[in-house]
């Protein structure tokens, strides 16, 4: 995690699979006036993402935009009813109290979908992988190096008295997406839980630091025998399962009582508002699942 849980976040994880997050974020995360146009243009935006880290040369970056076309065009057919289905199913529970173990199952649900696109955009990031120059691996490390800056800005620099400011900001952001404007008391309430949060800044850079590492070295070994195919699968595989499963154990351990945290953050959030608030994140998501439908009746 590179964060703050957020509860309908997916996390976007490693090289050309951070599409995924790409796509899952602007199926349920944008506002709806923006939906459709920011997921007809996902590939677009994916593809300038991703060059960002790598520079893509000519010959990759056409082969990129083939493969992002078509996953978007596997996520519509296949993907969208399914968060259609969870939207439905999610609107009804905005109405009354949830429990902890509610926010984590609709958590986990978005998750595990998320984990599907990464399967399916395997195939694709392993014929890219092979492709890599060293030149570029030093735009992808550099890459990481900025935005380990802005991170250390936004997550560890400064005074806790700022950072834990920030935090509230966000969080309180992204509750009014759903609820509309909070309350002075769940203002009051969501610096509490700050405050008392499981976050640590210091070991999720340092997983993320790890993860940076391993991608980089991980590359440099597929680009060294980009002809050995099964090598390729082998080490992207063993990438992406590091990436979604820390070998850190204590990293692991942390992570899960993160997640815990923050389902109850915001179960313990959502139970404090008001039957309006509730209302309006009924109409929010309802506009999600509409805007949801005309996207999955293109073809």
């Amino acid at each position: 995690m590179t964060g703050p849980v957020n509860f309908l976040g997916a996390r976007r994880i490693i090289s050309v699979l951070r599409v995924a997050g790409l796509l899952v974020g602007l199926a349920l995360l944008q506002a709806c006036s923006a939906v459709k146009i920011a997921y007809d243009q996902a590939p677009t935006l994916a593809h300038l993402y991703l060059d960002g880290f790598m520079d893509f040369g000519d010959a990759q970056s056409v082969q990129v935009k083939v493969d992002l076309a078509k996953l978007q065009a596997w996520h519509r057919q296949t993907q969208l009813p399914d968060y259609i289905d969870l939207l439905q199913k999610t609107q009804p529970k905005m109405l009354q109290d949830i429990t902890d173990k509610q926010a984590c199952e609709i958590f986990a649900d978005v998750r595990q979908k998320a984990l599907g696109i990464l399967d399916q955009a395997e195939p694709a990031a392993l014929e890219i992988a092979a492709t890599f120059t060293p030149r570029q691996l030093s735009a992808m490390e550099r890459k990481f190096a900025k935005g380990n800056a802005t991170w250390r800005e936004d997550f560890l620099d400064g005074s806790a008295k700022n950072l834990a400011e920030k935090r509230q900001k966000s969080i309180i952001k992204r509750s009014e997406m759903l609820y509309g404007s909070v309350n002075s008391e769940q203002r009051s309430l969501i610096a509490l839980q700050v405050d008392k949060s499981q976050f640590k800044a210091p070991l999720t850079y340092g997983e993320r630091q790890r993860r940076q590492k391993d991608t980089l070295q991980t590359l440099a070994k597929i680009t060294a025998n980009p002809q050995d195919l099964n090598g390729t699968r082998r080490e992207m595989r063993g990438l992406l399962n590091r990436s979604i499963a820390s070998p850190d154990a204590a990293y692991r351990s942390y992570q899960e009582r993160a997640i815990e945290d923050g389902c109850a953050n915001f179960a313990e959030l959502h139970n404090t508002t008001t039957g309006d608030q509730r209302k309006k994140a009924v109409r929010v998501l309802a506009g999600y699942e509409q805007d949801l439908k005309v996207l999955a009746a293109q073809k």
